[in-house]
């Protein structure tokens, strides 16, 4: 058949048409890149702009509750990350789990899930995740014991020694189920043990199967040495939270903050590099949480009270990090933004993070 000039311009601009359209469409599971980064997202990066800053402080001597998310789907959740370039997803796991996994692999991303580790002695929720992702061939499972901060969640040390009890009870019973299903419930150091309180938890167990999600940032808030963690856990750290900080002093301690990678305090190659030589198959998540910058009060009588086991030595050191590594104009903030605004910021840090990662082929 003769295609005239006018049909071979119309069909030229249908196509124009369509691919434009394509490429306007949202991220979420369109527009994917032909290669992926080697870095993965963790779903707690699209949390942040749904809850600000944190939302309100809980009351002294209250343990915070945990914060409310919408439930995600996992496979939008999957969809979203490969369009963005990410190279696998830390998520809870839901829907339909074998299409899942056969979608995954069709893209070429893994997947970690995440957990909970019941308190109240009733382990069949966690049988019952377990089961499902041994059942796809997921190996590695995030989890944390506390869902807040610990200078924030207890007002006596009393308080949080309780805590620390019913947590090692918690993990004693979940042991069973877990070495059963031999997947890797990775602990996260998120905000609640330091290093020391960390490593005798891990030593207690000493199982394969109860490991690390490593934070890289998390202690500092604990007045940790990050690469003192880094180095401390980096044996355990089957999966990881990568993230950079920053941080600014204030008149009751200090401002920590996520920052793009690349833009702040850490050496994030020497980390990554750490953790690679240490456990080859880790994955590295992104963890790049958008919210206001938290208020470490390292200088108020509150603080101190849950920290029986520092003295002035950690806070000398953490404020000479603090002046060293200083952050020199203000630390990002979303609370003023309106939702619509704060998502999309959210979006372009994480778009950003990944483009760091794969210019500068952070990772292995």
């Amino acid at each position: 058949m003769k295609i005239t000039r006018r049909d071979f311009n119309r069909q030229a601009l249908t196509t124009m048409g369509a691919t434009l359209a394509a490429a306007s469409l949202p991220s979420f599971g369109m527009g994917a890149p032909l290669v992926l980064s080697k870095m993965g997202i963790a779903s707690t990066s699209f949390s942040g702009a749904q809850i600000g800053s944190g939302g309100p402080r809980t009351p002294a001597g209250q343990q915070a509750p945990p914060r409310q998310f919408a439930q995600r789907d996992a496979m939008q959740f999957l969809e979203k990350c490969h369009a963005l370039g990410a190279g696998g997803i830390q998520t809870s796991l839901n829907g339909d789990l074998p299409k899942l996994r056969a979608r995954a692999d069709e893209l070429g991303m893994y997947i970690e899930g995440m957990v909970s580790i019941p308190r109240n002695g009733d382990m069949s929720s966690l049988e019952k995740q377990l089961t499902d992702m041994k059942s796809i061939g997921v190996k590695v499972a995030r989890a944390a014991m506390l869902s807040g901060r610990r200078y924030e969640s207890f007002s006596t040390l009393a308080d949080w020694k309780k805590w620390v009890d019913g947590s090692y009870e918690a993990i004693r019973l979940a042991m069973p189920v877990i070495e059963k299903h031999k997947v890797v419930v990775a602990l996260e150091n998120h905000k609640d043990w330091t290093l020391e309180d960390f490593q005798k938890l891990l030593k207690t167990y000493q199982s394969e199967y109860l490991q690390v999600c490593l934070d890289f940032g998390n202690n500092i808030s604990l007045l940790d040495d990050p690469m003192e963690v880094i180095t401390g856990l980096a044996a355990y750290a089957k999966s990881t939270h990568i993230k950079d900080m920053a941080v600014q002093p204030y008149e009751q301690g200090f401002l920590l903050s996520e920052v793009n990678l690349g833009t702040g305090m850490l050496d994030l190659a020497k980390i990554v590099q750490i953790i690679q030589k240490a456990n080859p198959q880790a994955k590295f998540s992104l963890e790049m949480i958008t919210r206001d910058p938290l208020k470490v009060p390292c200088v108020t009588d509150q603080f101190w009270e849950v920290f029986p086991d520092r003295n002035g030595k950690y806070l000398a050191r953490t404020f000479k990090l603090v002046n060293e590594k200083m952050w020199h104009k203000p630390l990002p903030t979303v609370s003023e933004l309106s939702p619509e605004a704060r998502t999309k910021v959210e979006e372009d840090n994480v778009k950003a993070c990944i483009q760091y990662v794969n210019e500068k082929q952070l990772i292995a």
